[in-house]
């Protein structure tokens, strides 16, 4: 909107000297013309400043998508921004910065998972646990209509795992999964 070293509100405007910090932000694209765009755009809308980008093509992530990694750099109070900025924007955000995602989770989810849109059940995971699916291990040994199993490693944010576990928990009732759940620490 306005000049971005314009003397004033500094809560508007990106620190250039001293205050700018690097970070890494890891996302999972989808293989479509113009993600990498879609994805990079919020970024500078919020104040960052590309400093790399390595656009893993030859990788498929386990939900087969593109691993990128971008190095940015912004003042700290900006990085929140450019992160939700992204998401935003649709893009999957694996990991951003030290700060984000501190804690992984592993859960089991046994029944008709292909039959019941297994990446559907992963979007929603994704979205109403506010975590990042990082693997998935799918065993189907009566094939794609029967019962099948899948271990899940998820990403989450440092202390969050009760309210991410509980998130699990309600989306496999609704689509009638059993939730083996990791025990937690400090329970007998």
């Amino acid at each position: 909107m306005g000049d971005d070293r314009a003397d004033g509100d500094d809560s508007d405007e990106p620190e250039t000297d001293g205050g700018v910090r690097a970070y890494t932000v890891r996302l999972e694209l989808v293989d479509e013309p113009g993600e990498l765009l879609r994805a990079l755009a919020p970024i500078a809308d919020n104040g960052g400043n590309l400093l790399s980008i390595h656009h893993e093509r030859g990788n498929i992530t386990p939900r087969g998508h593109i691993p990128v990694e971008v190095d940015l750099e912004c003042p700290p109070d900006r990085f929140d921004d450019v992160v939700e900025g992204v998401r935003d924007a649709g893009v999957n955000v694996i990991q951003a910065g030290a700060e984000h995602y501190g804690e992984e989770i592993n859960v089991v989810l046994v029944g008709h998972l292909v039959e019941n849109d297994l990446s559907g059940t992963l979007s929603r995971i994704e979205a109403e646990a506010d975590a990042v699916v990082l693997d998935l291990s799918l065993a189907a040994p009566e094939g794609t209509d029967g019962v099948a199993s899948a271990r899940v490693r998820l990403a989450i944010d440092s202390g969050r795992s009760t309210e991410a576990l509980e998130s699990i928990r309600s989306i496999g009732a609704e689509k009638d999964l059993t939730v083996v759940e990791p025990l937690l620490g400090g329970e007998a």
